[in-house]
């Protein structure tokens, strides 16, 4: 009886001396997830592969062992993981030259007198009305635009078809456009831009006319600005969804003006494109526009525009009316006359059917025939243009229009800034049977002073006005 209970404890204490020695003898392994080596000790990126028992090889007989838990292993970490995988190397950075466009378009235009006396009209919007006139290159335009970075781009546009005033060849290279803007936001909502551009008084006035339906700008508005662009710093705020209904109004080929800005303000010059400044007196210019767009996709702009300032004349010329020679008086001061317009626009964009509208007054510098003198006077002008767009499919795009426009008001870039009377009707149509090119064809009833030369007449006539239009 005592054998037995001497045996049963011996065996209880072996067994519990050789649990401690096999708890002893357990190891946990970790797998590092990247290299696959295996380690000791947990650490970053590693998984438990679990608790191992330590084999004696030299012992005969085989240990005994626990049936120990292990945790659970991603098999992506027990099989052999693949190579880290390749990041995409990143692209070279593009220098400033990569980011810069080319384009530009070209005008052919001709003009034929149907009746009255078409040849004896004369138009400040084209030198190829008149007599002894053909073919004409129009514009001849180039542009190199793009962004040095994200906050800054550039524009530069030279015509090779200008005329300087008083030249008796055509097809001079002049600039244009030649500026910067400047951005002070990533969104690109406010930015000053700076040189020589569109001053942003009048809708007409800031649509490119790669883009204008007629061949002519209003002279209303026209007149305010010569070339429609001066030499000065201008600011603009445009709100990121503004921008792309911008944008879209150009690109979809519904004859948008571009960005300008909801709001703008600016200081320039006054003396006009390629002039230098006459009199230390800058103009400042204020410019709102808002496309709406509707519900069923209809967008519809309304806005307004001021400018004022003082504009130095060009110097009188002797001039001979009813059989008397004189010469102008300037009344205004040292500093130039009161140079001042307020301008409003409304478009409804051609979807397909289009209305677009604009009225100007004001008062500056004109010829008074009666008191032999040039005085500051008041004008009014405006025009209105209905339009219909065709899609045509395979023929291309069609674009039948009707303008009608009228101004009582100064010609002030011209010598003795002759006092305009300009009521003229034009019918045409534009097919634009692709993207390189437009085919423009118009009547047009022509009611207007002839105020390049002394006495000034009013000329009635009909003209048949024809321009192809080559993009590229």
């Amino acid at each position: 009886m005592k054998r037995k209970k001497l045996a049963s404890m011996l065996w209880t204490v072996g067994a519990a001396a050789l649990s401690e020695t096999a708890a002893a003898a357990t190891l946990d392994l970790y797998v590092d997830r990247k290299t696959q080596q295996i380690f000791a000790e947990p650490g970053p990126g590693r998984v438990k592969l679990g608790t191992f028992m330590q084999v004696d090889e030299t012992a005969g007989a085989a240990p005994t062992t626990r049936n120990l838990p292990a945790a659970a292993v991603p098999s992506s970490a027990i099989a052999a993981a693949p190579a880290a995988e390749a990041k995409p190397a990143k692209p070279a950075e593009k220098k400033w030259y990569d980011r810069i466009a080319l384009r530009g378009y070209t005008q052919l235009r001709y003009n034929q007198g149907l009746g009255g006396d078409a040849a004896d009209l004369r138009s400040p919007g084209d030198r190829f009305i008149g007599d002894n006139q053909g073919f004409g290159i129009r514009r001849a335009r180039v542009v190199i635009s793009g962004d040095l970075n994200d906050r800054v781009s550039i524009y530069l546009q030279p015509d090779f078809a200008s005329t300087p005033t008083g030249s008796t060849t055509s097809n001079f290279a002049q600039l244009r456009d030649a500026y910067a803007d400047i951005y002070f936001d990533k969104n690109r909502e406010f930015r000053v831009r700076a040189g020589q551009s569109k001053v942003p008084y009048g809708w007409e006035n800031l649509q490119s006319s790669q883009n204008r339906l007629t061949p002519d700008r209003a002279d209303a508005l026209n007149s305010g600005v010569r070339d429609e662009r001066d030499l000065g710093l201008f600011f603009y705020y445009t709100p990121k969804h503004v921008q792309e209904r911008f944008q879209y109004l150009v690109k979809s080929g519904l004859k948008g003006s571009g960005d300008y800005g909801v709001l703008g303000l600016g200081f320039y010059n006054g003396q006009g494109a390629n002039r230098a400044e006459q009199n230390n007196s800058l103009h400042t210019v204020l410019h709102f526009s808002y496309p709406f767009k509707f519900a069923n996709g209809q967008f519809f702009e309304v806005g307004a525009d001021a400018y004022s300032g003082r504009f130095k004349i060009a110097a009188p010329g002797s001039i001979t009316v009813d059989g008397r020679s004189f010469t102008p008086k300037d009344t205004a001061p040292v500093n130039g006359s009161i140079d001042q317009r307020v301008a409003v626009h409304a478009i409804y964009y051609p979807q397909p059917f289009g209305l677009q509208a604009e009225w100007t007054v004001g008062r500056g510098p004109e010829l008074d025939l009666s008191r032999r003198q040039i005085r500051t006077k008041s004008l009014r002008g405006g025009y209105v243009q209905a339009m219909y767009k065709i899609d045509g499919g395979s023929i291309g795009t069609l674009f039948p229009y009707l303008k009608w426009q009228t101004y009582r008001g100064a010609s002030k870039f011209d010598t003795n800034t002759p006092r305009m009377l300009v009521d003229e009707t034009e019918v045409g149509v534009e097919w634009q049977p692709n993207n390189a090119v437009e085919l423009a064809v118009a009547y047009a009833n022509m009611r207007r002073t002839n105020v390049s030369s002394a006495p000034y007449r009013r000329i009635d006539g009909d003209l048949l006005r024809v321009q192809l239009q080559v993009n590229y």
